[in-house]
């Protein structure tokens, strides 16, 4: 390994966007304004930015809208939160575990009625429900929550691990009810098949959602979270059903991996945004350097990358490093 994949250097390509920001999650209202989350270093609170621009983003007011309990559910690991309006209310879908059981990581929700969610108030409304005839959803390890608009309906995304064997990480879907419960019992959308997909720990997780020309992707990380993590997508037609999971298609390899060339290391658990021309802008977490001391999911600086998104002739999304924004 040499000098800079231990210690990192930043090149035209690595530079950070928001540094120390782990699963970064943009969202563009209605208006024209960005707001921005992500996973702080401590695991300790929900954060939110606001801007007119993605630029502006970097440098703008960080407020502090939720913070852990001491004890009990939301106390720990508090992971991935992502910002949506949802028929007229604002809602934050995050994961979090507990200070007595640290890895006991559960999806839970929290709603803005204000027209303005930097300020507040924001309503804890409990752990997503599950539908009525489903007994297995959120009973295990589950976590990084989007939402899946399609003809007016909105469907959960999730991963959780199957809480039998080498707990394996799966992503599953589902329809929603409400913004805090689904009307549909989990659908198995995809689980590690590749050995891409099985360094160190076998991991499908933080789905992300992006629409072309009637054609729906969702990219989703895998792997551990050191240098291995990576990108894959799967995608379907949007007049296909949603909750069929032989409608949708996966990619056989990575679409985003590590670079040693460019500095890039373990990029994923992206969302996508688009600037005020309707480019598509791919935002992501990853390290400047290789080498971790420790467990990876305690080194600090994932830091927040911007790409644009370019498209081939066939309709599908290119993950390029050299597409700066």
């Amino acid at each position: 390994m040499s000098e800079r994949e231990r210690n990192g250097v930043i090149t035209e390509y690595n530079q950070p966007w928001i540094e120390q920001r782990a699963d970064p999650y943009v969202y563009r209202h209605t208006d024209g304004s960005y707001y921005f989350t992500a996973s702080v270093p401590a695991y300790d609170r929900i954060i939110l930015r606001k801007a007119d621009s993605l630029k502006e983003l970097a440098d703008a007011e960080e407020a502090v809208i939720w913070k852990k309990h001491e004890s009990g559910p939301m106390s720990k690991h508090v992971w991935a939160p992502e910002l949506h309006y949802l028929f007229g209310k604002w809602y934050v879908y995050f994961a979090a575990g507990e200070e007595e059981d640290i890895w006991k990581i559960r999806p839970y929700v929290l709603e803005c009625q204000s027209e303005d969610p930097m300020s507040g108030p924001w309503k804890e409304c409990g752990k997503m429900q599950r539908s009525d005839d489903d007994i297995y959803s959120f009973e295990a390890f589950s976590l990084d929550a989007t939402i899946l608009e399609n003809k007016g309906s909105y469907y959960y995304i999730w991963a959780e691990k199957v809480s039998v064997g080498i707990q394996i990480s799966n992503l599953y879907i589902a329809k929603m009810e409400s913004p805090m419960k689904l009307a549909t019992a989990q659908v198995l959308l995809t689980t590690p098949d590749y050995d891409w997909e099985r360094v160190d720990i076998w991991v499908n997780e933080g789905p992300a959602v992006l629409k072309k020309d009637g054609r729906i992707f969702v990219t989703y990380s895998a792997s551990a979270t050191g240098e291995c993590y990576c990108m894959g997508m799967l995608s379907i037609n949007e007049n296909d059903e949603i909750l069929d999971p032989r409608a949708w298609s996966k990619e056989r390899h990575p679409v985003l991996c590590s670079d040693r060339e460019k500095g890039f290391y373990g990029p994923g658990h992206n969302c996508f945004t688009s600037l005020a021309d309707g480019t598509d802008v791919c935002v992501y977490h990853a390290r400047t350097y290789a080498e971790i001391t420790g467990d990876p999911l305690y080194d600090p600086n994932r830091h927040a990358m911007l790409m644009k998104v370019v498209w081939d002739e066939d309709g599908y999304p290119v993950f390029d490093y050299r597409n700066k924004v």
